[in-house]
C-alpha cells in the first residue's frame, strides 16, 4: 500500500512538472527545444551596459559567445570581472552536473546564473539566453538599450547525444560563409553533429594536396541536367536558380563548382568548435566516384567512368592502387578533422564492373567472398581498420549491412523501405543513427504536414530492448542538393522543419501544440539571423479551384505579421505586388498567383491558384452497395499514375484511401488502383487534399480533382469539385517507385477545417 501510495504522488508530481512546463507562456518563453524542466517565476533580469559577466577561467571561449549574443542586441560587449555586481551575468563551473551538455539557469530580478560542468552545457545555456531576447517589436540591425530576460528556473539536459543536420555541397556547391550561417543556426537549436557530404559523383569539394585533379578537374563540370531542370524551374521560382558566385568561365566553357582549401576547412571546424558542433566529413566510396574517377580514371576496374544500371561506376577494390589513393586521401583527412568519425558512405554501389574483373576475382577467391556484397563488405572492413588506425570510428550508410559488417562500424539508416536494418544493426551491437528517408530527408519538398511528421518521429524503431535501445545514438536529418542550387532554397528546404527534428532529440517530450506556439514567435529570431525559412501555409483555398455562380478568395494567415501579395497576369508576387487585404471575388475563369511575406521581405511559397467555374456535380444511384474501397494492386514499376496496366495482380477491400502495409511492404515499386463511390452529406465545394509517395491522381465523377503524379517525396497537393448531396464515382490511382510509401486523402468543405474523409462516406459495388 505504501508502495503504491509513493508511486501515484510520484506519477502526480511528475504530471504537474509536465504540466507547468506545457503551460509556461509560449510568448515569453519561446524556446526550441523545450527545456526539460522550466519553471516560470515573476519578474525580470534587466541587462544593460552596467550588467557584467563572472565567469570560470575555464569558460574564456563561451564568454566570447556570451559576448557575441551581447552584441548583436547591445552593440557592445559588457566588461568581465571576478566580482559578482549589482547586475551580473555569472557563469559556474559545478562538478555536481554530471551531463556532458547538461546545464541550470536561473533567471531572478537580481541576477542571471548559469551552471554547468562543462563548456558545451554553458554554451547550450547560452543559446537559451540567446531565445530568450524579447523580440517584440525589434527591427532589423536597430540596438536595443536593455534586454529583459524573463525570470525562470531551467534544469536541462539532452536525451540523445547525436543530434544531427547532414548538408550535401558536391550536388550544389555552397560558400563558407554559408557554411558559417547554418553552423550558427544549428547551434541555435542545440544541434550538436554537422555531418559535411564533401565529395560525390557531381563534385569534389575538398582539397587534396597528395591529389590536386581530384579539385582541379573533379570540383568543375558543365551543367548536368539538375543544373538544368534547376535553371528552368527558376522561371517559376527565383530561389531555384543556380548561385551566381559559384558559375566560371573556362576555356571557352561555363562550369559550375567550387571547392574548399584545407584552410577553409580548418576555419569552418574552428568556427564549429566555438559553437560546441562536432564536424563529421563524409567521403564517399567505393560508390558515388565519378569526380574522382574523372581525374584519375585507374581507380575503376576497366577504366570507364560511367552510369551501370542503376548507379555510377565505382572504383575497384581489388587493386592496391585503389587502397593506396583512398588512404592517402583518408590521411589528410583524419589530420583535418579532429572527429573521432569519418563518414565512408558505401551506399548505392554498382557491382557490375566488379562481377566482371578478373582482378575482383582473385581477391574474392583468395578471401572466400561468395558475392559482390561480400566483395564491398572486404572493402568497409578494411577501410574501417585502416581509420581505427588513425584513431577514428567508421561510419557507413546501412548498406553496409550487407555482405556481414564489423560490430564497431557505425551505421547510419536512411532506407526506410528496409525496417529491419537498424533493429539488426542494434541487435549485433552496432551504434546506430537513424536517418530514414521518411521524414528525415529534408530535400523532399515541404508541405503542411512536414513539421508534423518531424516532430512525431521516435528515433527507436520498434523491435528493441531496453539495452538494444541504447545503441540508438540519436538522429540527424540529410539535406541531398540535387535540386536544392542556391542557398536561399536550402533555407528553406530545412527550416523549420530542423526545429521540430531538435525538439524531438534534446526533449523527447512530445508537446506539438505547445511548441507551434513557441515556433510562431522564433520566426522573428530567424528573420534578424536572415534565415530564408519557409512561411507556415495560408489556408482558404487548394491548387484548383471551382466555384457555380461565383467564388470568393478569402486567405487565412497563421500569422498576423505577414502580409499576403497576389498578381493576375502570371508574373511572380514581390513586396510590390498588390495586398490581399480582405476577400477577393472571383466572377470568371482565371488564375491568380499569391505569396506571404514576413516583415523582413522573406516570401513564403507561391501559390498558383486556378480557378474554373463547374456545376454541381449530380449524385448516381447507389442501392446495394456495400463499405468500403475496391483495391486493386499492380505489380511492376510505373512512372506515372496514368500507365498502369489494366489487370490487377491481386484484389482486396479496404476501408478507406489506403493500401494496407503487408501489400507494399518490401521497397518493391507498385502501382495501385482505389474504387469505388463517394457519399457527401451535404452539397458544397469540396477541397481534397492528396498526400502521396511516390504519385497519385484523384478523379471523382470521372474529372480529375487532384494531380500528385510523379515519383517525388511526400508531398500535398490540392483541389476542388462541386457535389450535390448524395453518392459520386471516385477512383484513386496511386503509384510507389521503389521506397518507402505515403498515401493519405483529406477534405475541407465550404473552407471548413482539413480533417480525414470518414470511412462512412466510402462505398463500393
Amino acid at each position: 500500500m505504501l508502495r503504491s501510495l509513493k508511486l501515484t504522488v510520484l506519477a502526480a508530481t511528475i504530471y504537474s512538472t509536465t504540466l507547468m512546463a506545457q503551460d509556461a507562456d509560449p510568448q515569453r518563453y519561446p524556446l526550441i527545444p523545450y527545456p526539460q524542466e522550466l519553471t516560470a517565476q515573476q519578474g525580470e533580469f534587466v541587462v544593460g551596459r552596467n550588467t557584467n559577466i563572472v565567469s570560470a577561467n575555464a569558460f574564456a571561449g563561451e564568454v566570447k559567445q556570451l559576448q557575441l549574443l551581447m552584441t548583436t542586441f547591445l552593440g557592445a560587449k559588457l566588461p568581465v570581472s571576478s566580482k559578482v555586481g549589482q547586475s551580473s551575468i555569472v557563469l559556474v563551473q559545478d562538478n555536481t552536473i554530471k551531463g556532458e551538455e547538461e546545464y541550470q539557469l536561473e533567471i531572478t530580478p537580481a541576477r542571471i546564473t548559469l551552471r554547468a560542468r562543462t563548456g558545451d552545457g554553458i554554451f547550450r545555456g547560452i543559446q537559451t539566453l540567446t531565445q530568450l531576447v524579447p523580440l517584440a517589436g525589434h527591427h532589423g540591425t536597430e540596438k536595443m538599450k536593455t534586454i529583459a530576460f524573463p525570470a525562470a528556473t531551467i534544469k536541462d539536459h539532452p536525451t540523445y547525444d547525436y543530434r544531427g543536420m547532414h548538408l550535401d555541397v558536391a550536388r550544389h556547391f555552397f560558400s563558407v560563409k554559408y557554411v558559417k550561417k547554418f553552423l550558427d543556426v544549428m547551434a541555435l537549436y542545440k544541434m550538436n553533429k554537422f555531418h559535411w557530404h564533401l565529395s560525390d559523383d557531381q563534385g569534389w569539394r575538398i582539397e587534396i594536396k597528395k591529389y590536386p585533379l581530384l579539385t582541379e578537374q573533379g570540383a568543375w563540370r558543365t551543367y548536368n541536367n539538375q543544373d538544368s531542370i534547376c535553371i528552368e524551374k527558376s522561371k517559376d521560382n527565383p530561389d531555384m536558380a543556380l548561385d551566381q558566385e559559384h558559375i566560371i568561365q573556362r576555356t571557352g566553357k561555363t562550369l559550375y563548382g567550387g571547392f574548399y582549401t584545407q584552410a577553409e576547412i580548418k576555419e569552418v571546424i574552428a568556427y564549429a568548435a566555438a559553437r560546441h558542433i562536432e564536424i563529421i566529413p563524409e567521403i564517399d566510396m567505393p560508390g558515388h566516384v565519378m569526380a574522382a574517377i574523372k581525374a584519375y580514371p585507374f581507380l575503376t576496374c576497366d577504366s570507364e567512368n560511367g552510369w551501370g544500371k542503376t548507379f555510377s561506376t565505382p572504383i575497384c577494390p581489388c587493386e592496391e592502387t585503389t587502397f593506396k589513393f583512398a588512404e592517402d586521401v583518408f590521411t589528410e583527412i583524419a589530420a583535418l578533422f579532429p572527429s573521432k568519425y569519418i563518414h565512408l558512405g558505401a551506399d548505392e554501389v554498382e557491382k557490375t564492373s566488379w562481377a566482371k574483373s578478373p582482378a575482383c576475382e582473385a581477391v574474392m577467391k583468395a578471401n572466400n567472398l561468395k558475392s559482390v556484397e561480400e566483395l564491398q563488405s572486404y572493402f568497409v572492413k578494411r577501410m574501417e581498420k585502416f581509420f581505427n588506425s588513425k584513431g577514428k570510428k567508421l561510419i557507413g550508410w546501412d548498406e553496409i549491412l550487407e555482405g556481414g559488417v564489423s560490430p564497431t562500424a557505425v551505421v547510419m539508416y536512411w532506407r526506410s523501405w528496409v525496417p529491419k536494418a537498424p533493429i539488426e544493426a542494434a541487435k549485433n551491437g552496432n551504434r546506430v543513427i537513424m536517418t530514414p528517408g521518411n521524414p528525415l530527408y529534408f530535400d523532399g519538398v515541404p508541405d503542411r504536414n512536414s513539421i508534423s511528421n518531424v516532430y512525431h518521429f521516435n528515433p527507436i524503431p520498434k523491435g528493441l530492448t531496453a539495452a538494444e535501445a541504447a545503441n540508438i545514438l540519436g538522429a540527424q536529418a540529410n539535406i541531398w542538393t540535387e535540386w536544392i542550387p542556391s542557398e536561399k532554397r536550402a533555407d528553406y528546404m530545412y527550416m523549420p522543419r530542423m526545429t521540430a527534428l531538435a525538439e524531438v532529440l534534446w526533449t523527447n517530450q512530445p508537446r506539438y501544440d505547445h511548441y507551434m506556439n513557441r515556433l510562431r514567435v522564433s520566426y522573428s529570431l530567424l528573420d534578424l539571423m536572415g534565415v530564408n525559412y519557409r512561411l507556415p501555409d495560408l489556408d482558404g483555398f487548394a491548387g484548383d479551384n471551382v466555384f457555380v455562380d461565383k467564388g470568393s478568395l478569402n486567405v487565412i494567415k497563421p500569422l498576423d505579421i505577414m502580409t499576403v501579395r497576389y498578381t493576375t497576369d502570371g508574373s511572380i508576387p514581390s513586396v510590390q505586388s498588390p495586398q490581399l487585404s480582405g476577400a477577393l471575388t472571383i466572377t470568371k475563369p482565371e488564375t491568380i498567383k499569391l505569396s506571404a511575406f514576413s516583415p523582413t521581405g522573406n516570401r513564403g511559397d507561391i501559390y498558383t491558384l486556378k480557378y474554373r467555374q463547374q456545376n454541381y456535380l449530380k449524385p448516381i444511384d447507389g442501392a446495394g452497395l456495400q463499405a468500403g474501397l475496391q483495391l486493386g494492386m499492380f505489380n511492376g514499376a510505373f512512372k506515372s499514375a496514368t500507365k498502369i496496366k489494366s489487370a490487377a495482380d491481386a484484389t482486396v477491400t479496404v476501408s478507406n484511401v489506403e493500401i494496407p502495409e503487408e501489400l507494399g511492404k518490401g521497397g518493391k515499386p507498385f502501382g495501385a488502383k482505389l474504387d469505388g463511390f463517394i457519399d457527401v452529406p451535404a452539397t458544397g465545394i469540396y477541397s481534397f487534399y492528396l498526400t502521396c509517395d511516390d504519385g497519385g491522381i484523384l478523379y471523382i465523377g470521372g474529372e480529375e480533382v487532384v494531380n500528385n503524379d510523379g515519383w517525388h517525396a511526400p508531398v500535398q497537393k490540392s483541389g476542388q469539385v462541386a457535389l450535390e448531396k448524395g453518392l459520386h464515382p471516385l477512383q484513386v490511382a496511386f503509384v510507389e517507385g521503389g521506397g518507402g510509401y505515403t498515401l493519405k486523402l483529406e477534405y475541407s468543405v465550404n473552407g471548413s477545417k482539413i480533417q480525414p474523409v470518414p470511412d462512412s462516406w466510402f462505398k463500393r459495388k
